[in-house]
């Protein structure tokens, strides 16, 4: 049991840890109606579409998560403003804005040599060098993203399921259609930081799939979401610690991996 409990006596690997599981319990309860409304491309654009405003904070010298909360609200909105305006499908709107964002990133990374390497510190992340303050920051998230969801929980079923029936009763539609964008946003932001755009997407989407293959009720997902987003924290980071490889991506990886098998046993059975 050594090669299973040595890695986690060491403080950085504890932060990680705990960095990872919080991001997992964000990213599972936002990700779950993400998954149910499929607006996987939606969460995967506003993750790597966050890169401008994080530039532009870098270059002013501003806090970076103001930076990627502005940009990752400016996608949000575009998207549902250009979809419905110009009468595009969502996915045209979606990738019309991700790639412009992408590009003005890259315009405004350009203007400024030194900050290369922090670039690749928002594209990959290092879950290995998140610190006490960035858990407490995840921990203050993942109480909003709760509660927040939690309050909509009505609202974002009806929206989900039938946006007409969520008129009738009143719900606000669009104002819950906002609302889920604005969870994302929370999600991506709060997470991004510690663990980088790669990480996040891959919890956002792998272990709230993985749920709806074994469970059927939202809350059930959510939950067995956070488990898979443990668990693919503890074998990306014990097999990092082993094999010697990027911790962020070995967890990306390991989420994607119980998404593969639980599909296969699902279908074996």
């Amino acid at each position: 049991m050594t090669w299973l409990l040595e890695p986690f006596a060491t403080e950085f690997m504890v932060r990680a840890l705990l960095g990872g599981a919080l991001v997992s319990l964000v990213c599972a309860v936002v990700g779950t109606w993400v998954v149910v409304r499929g607006l996987a491309f939606l969460g995967e654009a506003m993750a790597h579409g966050m890169l401008p405003g994080v530039a532009t904070a870098a270059l002013l010298g501003a806090p970076a998560a103001l930076g990627a909360g502005v940009a990752a609200v400016a996608m949000a909105v575009g998207v549902t403003a250009v979809s419905r305006r110009a009468k595009l499908a969502q996915d045209t709107s979606i990738g019309l804005l991700f790639v412009g964002m992408l590009a003005l990133g890259v315009i405004i990374v350009s203007a400024s040599r030194g900050f290369a390497v922090d670039l690749t510190a928002v594209l990959f992340g290092d879950i290995l060098a998140i610190t006490w303050a960035d858990v407490g920051w995840l921990a203050v998230a993942a109480v909003v993203a709760v509660v927040f969801c939690a309050l909509m929980h009505r609202a974002f079923v009806a929206l989900a399921f039938d946006q007409r029936k969520a008129a009738t009763l009143g719900l606000r539609p669009a104002f819950a259609h906002y609302a889920l964008l604005g969870a994302v946003a929370l999600a991506v932001v709060a997470s991004y930081q510690a663990v980088g755009t790669l990480l996040v997407v891959g919890f956002l989407i792998a272990p709230p799939a993985t749920a709806a293959l074994w469970v059927r009720r939202l809350p059930s997902i959510m939950a067995l979401a956070v488990g898979f987003g443990v668990l693919a924290t503890v074998v990306g980071l014990l097999v990092s610690w082993h094999l010697g490889s990027a911790a962020g991506a070995t967890i990306a990886a390991s989420a994607i991996a119980f998404f593969a098998v639980s599909a296969l046993v699902r279908r074996a059975v």
